[in-house]
């Protein structure tokens, strides 16, 4: 039985912050790194032109001096805040109100937080007590695909559940001046903040993507690859020169398991133009397949968890046939691969 995923909504950042804005921002402050020239370039080439953080740029706790502690609160809050908007939406898009859902699953790996994102949403919502809840807090980019993933299996067991999924990240939180590593300083261009939410249910509330199966991966030995590190500063995000090729090392795991299933759609979570296509291409689709993941990333940078919903719900406007078969993919720290496989429902 297919598990129907709902039209997502999406809340960006309240401040729009512009590469330009961002280039010299990063020449202020570290006028005399020895590769700064080199830096910079590769900021403009990353893809992104425009994100959204839900604080000014020059604010503390993004480019300014505040302590972990404050970056820490100050990003958590900004994820709920972001988090109760995008899910009040997705109930009404989906015709529901907080009293219908039956669970919620949340991905939220920035702003550490005890109790996390899915006890707050029980509160601000208004969800029943009695809301069974699974909290996802380190899957970051993987976030949005893994989270789809947990509400099927909820869906699988308790068919007529409904089930209100939400990702949110304030990755503003790791834009920080202390640290000046080149793998720092790119990230400080291609990431953004920005919640999503959107309901699964084993009856359609209206078109939209209908799951049939999911896979997930670990890439072995890539515990390195992309991590975490928490500093009196602040909250860092360090990988090694062998992430960028990560998400090839785990495509012949995912053809093995699509095989011998066609794809016409992919939502490919926009972690940098190069993951885009190679994926794209890997599941043969040409250049158009990826204009909604592009424009995401040039428009929006990379929202981690988040960035799935918003691919999907660029897609509902521009929609794919009813009944072509199409394929979510998003990979994570580790290295780990997430995946999605069904149709288009009309």
């Amino acid at each position: 039985m297919p598990a129907y995923v709902s039209v997502p909504s999406t809340v960006l950042g309240a401040h729009k912050v512009t590469t330009d804005e961002i280039v010299d921002d990063v020449r202020a402050h570290h006028h005399d790194h020895p590769r700064l020239k080199a830096i910079l370039r590769v900021m403009g080439n990353c893809g992104v032109q425009t994100r959204h953080f839900a604080r000014p740029l020059t604010s503390r706790t993004i480019a300014g001096t505040a302590d972990v502690q404050e970056r820490t609160r100050a990003a958590f809050d900004d994820c709920v805040d972001m988090s109760e908007q995008a899910a009040g939406a997705a109930l009404r898009a989906a015709g529901l109100t907080p009293r219908d859902i039956d669970a919620i699953v949340t991905t939220h790996t920035t702003g550490w937080a005890v109790p996390n994102l899915d006890v707050h949403l029980v509160e601000r919502l208004g969800l029943r007590p009695t809301v069974r809840r699974v909290a996802l807090t380190t899957a970051a980019c993987a976030g949005g695909v893994q989270a789809l993933i947990r509400a099927t299996d909820l869906l699988a067991v308790r068919p007529d559940s409904k089930v209100l999924v939400v990702a949110a990240e304030a990755l503003s939180t790791s834009y920080n001046h202390s640290v000046d590593t080149i793998e720092s300083m790119i990230y400080k261009a291609l990431f953004a903040d920005a919640a999503a939410a959107t309901v699964v249910t084993s009856t359609p509330s209206g078109p939209g993507l209908a799951i049939e199966d999911t896979f997930e991966y670990v890439l072995p030995g890539s515990l390195d690859r992309y991590r975490g590190r928490l500093d009196p500063h602040g909250m860092h995000f360090d990988s090694t020169k062998q992430a960028p090729t990560s998400a090839f090392a785990t495509l012949a795991p995912l053809m093995e398991w699509l095989e011998p299933h066609a794809v016409d759609f992919a939502l490919i979570h926009p972690g940098g133009l190069r993951i885009i296509a190679g994926t794209a291409d890997a599941v043969g689709l040409g250049e158009s397949a990826t204009r909604h993941s592009v424009d995401t990333l040039t428009e929006e940078g990379n929202m981690g968890g988040v960035s799935i919903f918003r691919v999907l719900e660029r897609t509902h406007a521009t929609p794919p046939a009813s009944g072509e078969s199409g394929i979510a993919v998003s990979y994570g720290p580790g290295f780990i691969t997430a995946a999605l496989r069904g149709h288009w429902h009309a």
